[in-house]
């Protein structure tokens, strides 16, 4: 694990089978994901539209690779209960008037814009196979 993720399982709340999860669903190419967004969509952590009338609302993808959701929720579960920056996060999205289920729908988006990021240097980084 340490060999083909050395970055990425230093995070707080990914360990090692939340980062073998995203590591099955990115797959060994990462590139093929264009952007985080299609990232996102195919974790199933994009957000869709569910507006109605003046309330202006997103929910979750329901589709996608649900062991990949699991593991990003799990990490945002973790980040939730040990983390003070993500706490005040929480705090303050309440404050403004956000449901806990919305501020982790964006706090997952928050945590998968970050993954990205990293397993794609981490795995540009991978030797071939010969």
């Amino acid at each position: 694990m340490a060999r083909v993720e050395p970055r990425t399982p230093q995070w707080l709340g990914l360990g090692t089978h939340n980062t073998a999860a995203l590591l099955i669903a990115a797959g060994e190419n990462i590139d093929l994901f264009g952007t985080e967004a299609a990232f996102a969509h195919v974790r199933a952590v994009s957000p869709i539209p569910a507006s109605s009338g003046r309330t202006t609302r997103h929910r979750l993808n329901h589709g996608g690779n649900r062991a990949a959701n699991r593991a990003l929720h799990m990490t945002v579960i973790v980040r939730l209960r040990y983390c003070p920056r993500t706490q005040a996060c929480l705090q303050r999205r309440i404050a403004e008037g956000r449901t806990k289920l919305e501020v982790v729908r964006s706090l997952k988006r928050y945590v998968v814009r970050d993954v990205f990021r990293t397993l794609r240097a981490d795995l540009t980084t991978l030797p071939t196979r010969t």
